[in-house]
């Protein structure tokens, strides 16, 4: 696990936080879209950048 992946997860993690926060302060749901969005990139980047699998 290098740095740059673990960083990708972290960061998707704090921004998955940052959904289930602002989904209970009912902000607007085109804005906890792209929160989503972003946190699931994120994910998927840091996952894809470990390469465990091959």
């Amino acid at each position: 696990m290098n740095g740059l992946s673990t960083i990708l997860i972290v960061v998707g993690l704090f921004l998955a936080g940052g959904i289930i926060s602002f989904v209970k302060q009912d902000m607007p749901r085109s804005l906890v879209v792209l929160l989503s969005i972003g946190a699931g990139m994120c994910l998927v980047a840091g996952v894809m950048r470990l390469g465990v699998w091959s």
